[in-house]
C-alpha cells in the first residue's frame, strides 16, 4: 500500500506535540525495568507530579494502597503487555495529594529506537462510575416502583391508551400484562371532583396536573376505588400522561358503611317515633271505633227487619265488618309495638291473600292493573294474621303504584303462595321498570309523597315473626318482592 504523496511528512516532534495536546493521560515505561521514562502533561496534571518527579517513582508510590493494586500486580500487568502486545485493566492511581483516581488503563507495547517500551494510556473514570452507580440506583428505584410497591403508575398517550402499567396497577385494573392494555376507560370509570368524567375532560383538566379518581368494577364484589393525579408530560414526539394512583377502597367502603349507619340511626329514630304515634293512635281510635259499632247496631235495631233485609242492611253489615277489621288492626298494632316476639297463630297464606284481595283490586282497577293469584295448595304458617295481611297490602300497593307509570300492556301483577325448603313463601311480581337498588338496604322509600315507613315496617313485621323478606330484579323485567314465614 503506497502512502498518499500529498500527505505531509510527520516527524518525531509532531508525535510529541500530539501527545502533549491530548487530554488522555500517557505514561511510557521501560519494557524491562518498568521504570517510567516519560509522561505527557495530562498525566502530570492528574497525578500532580512533574516528569522529573515521576521517573524515580514505583507503582506503590503512585497507586492505591488497596491489595488489588499491589506493585507485583502492576508489574505483571505491564509484563503481559510486553509479552502479548496489549493488556487492559481498571487501575486506581494515587495523586501526590493522596486522591485515589479510578482509571481505565490500556498498556501497549511499542518499539522505540532505543528498544521496546510500554505505553500506558489511562483516563479518569470516577465520574463515569458515579453516573453508573446513580443509573443502577435509579434502575432499582424504577424496578421497585414497577414491581414492589403499592403505588399504581400508568403511562398513557393523548388518546387515553395505556402504554405501560406497573404490576400493582395491572392487578388493580384486572389487566393481563402479556396482552395489549388498550384504553383506560375499558377498565373503569374516571371521576373528577367525585363525579363521573370522560377522558377528554380529564386531559383538559391536567394542565399540567389534575386530581383524578378511578372506579374499577368487580363482578364478584365491591368496586375498587383509586385516587391520585394525572400529569401531562411534554415530549418531543407528543404529549404523554402519567397517572399515579393509590387504592382507597377501604376508606370509601368505610364512608359507605358510616353513611348506612347514619341512615340506620335515622330509621331507628323515625321508627321509634312511629311506634309512639302508633300506640297513641291505637289508644285513641279504640273508643271511636267502639262507638261507631254501637251506633250501627242501634241503627239496625231502629231500621226494622224489612229495611235490614235490603240494601241498607248490606251497607250496615259491611260497615260493621270494616269497623271490626279496623279494631283488629289497632289491637294488632298495639301488640306489635309492644313485645310481639312469639306468635302462636296458625293460618293459611292463601286465606290472608284472599282477605286482602278486595282492597288490592279496589286499588288496581283505576290504574288498569290486572291482578292474578296463584296458590300452590294450602300453605299454613305461624304468623300474626292481620299484620301479615298489612305486609301483603303494602307490597301489592307499591307494585300497583309502579305499574301505573308503565305501558298499559305491562300492567300485570301476580301474587303467588307456595311451600319451599320447609318454609311458606309469598311473592308479588310486577312487570314494571325494575329495581334501581335494594330497597331494604336503605331505611326508607324514595317515593316523592311516601311516608317512608311502609317497607321498613314490613321488614320489621316479617323478621320479628322469624321470617325473611327480600326484593330483586326479575330477569324477564320488573321486580319481585317476597317473604317467607315458618311453616305451622
Amino acid at each position: 500500500m503506497q502512502a498518499d504523496p500529498r500527505a505531509p511528512e510527520l516527524i518525531t516532534d509532531d508525535f510529541v506535540a500530539m501527545m502533549n495536546a491530548t487530554r488522555t493521560c500517557v505514561l511510557l515505561h521501560d519494557a524491562a525495568t518498568k521504570n517510567i521514562l516519560w509522561a505527557n502533561p495530562a498525566a502530570c496534571e492528574m497525578l500532580e507530579w512533574t516528569v522529573t518527579e515521576l521517573r524515580p517513582l514505583k507503582a506503590n508510590h503512585m497507586s492505591s494502597s488497596a491489595q488489588q493494586y499491589d506493585r507485583v500486580i502492576g508489574r505483571a500487568w505491564l509484563q503481559e503487555a510486553v509479552d502479548k502486545g496489549a493488556s487492559r485493566i481498571e487501575w486506581h492511581y494515587r495523586s501526590r495529594s493522596g486522591r485515589v483516581i479510578p482509571t481505565d488503563a490500556l498498556a501497549v507495547r511499542v518499539e522505540l529506537a532505543q528498544g521496546p517500551a510500554v505505553m500506558v494510556q489511562f483516563r479518569d473514570i470516577e465520574r463515569e462510575q458515579r453516573i453508573e452507580r446513580e443509573l443502577r440506583r435509579t434502575t432499582s428505584y424504577v424496578d421497585a416502583l414497577a414491581h414492589h410497591t403499592s403505588t399504581a403508575a400508568l403511562m398513557l398517550d393523548a388518546d387515553g391508551a395505556l402504554r405501560f402499567a406497573t404490576d400493582t396497577a395491572a392487578t388493580l385494573l384486572g389487566a393481563d400484562p402479556t396482552e395489549p392494555l388498550g384504553p383506560l376507560t375499558g377498565y373503569g370509570r374516571l371521576r373528577l371532583d367525585g363525579r363521573p368524567a370522560t377522558w377528554e375532560q380529564a386531559v383538559t383538566r391536567a394542565d399540567p396536573v389534575a386530581a383524578v379518581g378511578l372506579e374499577v368494577p368487580r363482578g364478584d364484589g365491591d368496586p375498587v376505588w383509586l385516587e391520585g393525579s394525572l400529569e401531562r408530560l411534554r415530549q418531543a414526539d407528543g404529549d404523554a400522561l402519567l397517572m399515579i394512583l393509590h387504592d382507597v377502597s377501604d376508606r370509601v367502603h368505610q364512608e359507605v358503611r358510616r353513611e348506612r349507619e347514619l341512615h340506620r340511626e335515622n330509621y331507628l329514630a323515625r321508627y321509634t317515633a312511629m311506634g309512639d304515634m302508633a300506640m297513641a293512635i291505637a289508644h285513641e281510635l279504640g273508643q271511636p271505633l267502639s262507638a261507631a259499632g254501637n251506633f250501627l247496631a242501634g241503627l239496625r235495631a231502629r231500621a226494622g227487619a224489612l229495611a235490614v233485609a235490603g240494601e241498607l242492611g248490606y251497607g250496615i253489615d259491611s260497615a260493621v265488618r270494616q269497623i271490626e277489621r279496623a279494631s283488629a288492626i289497632v289491637a294488632s298494632v298495639r301488640a306489635f309495638v309492644g313485645h310481639l316476639e312469639h306468635v302462636h297463630q296458625e293460618v293459611d297464606l292463601g286465606e290472608i291473600v284472599e282477605e286482602c284481595l278486595y282492597f288490592v283490586r279496589l286499588r288496581a282497577e283505576p290504574a288498569g292493573v290486572l291482578v292474578t293469584v296463584r296458590h300452590d295448595g294450602p300453605v299454613r304458617v305461624r304468623c300474626e294474621r292481620v299484620l301479615t295481611g298489612q305486609v301483603v297490602l303494602n307490597l301489592c300497593f307499591n307494585a300497583i303504584d309502579e305499574l301505573a307509570a308503565c305501558d298499559p300492556a305491562r300492567r300485570r301483577l301476580t301474587i303467588t303462595t307456595r311451600t319451599e325448603d320447609g318454609r311458606g313463601v309469598l311473592t308479588v311480581d310486577d312487570e314494571g321498570r325494575g329495581l334501581p337498588a335494594d330497597p331494604f338496604a336503605g331505611s326508607f322509600t324514595a317515593k316523592e309523597h311516601g311516608s317512608g315507613i311502609g317497607l321498613a315496617l314490613s321488614y320489621r313485621i316479617i323478621t320479628r315473626q322469624h321470617g325473611t323478606i327480600w326484593a330483586q330484579r326479575r330477569d324477564e323485567g320488573g321486580s319481585r318482592f317476597g317473604f317467607t314465614l315458618p311453616l305451622a
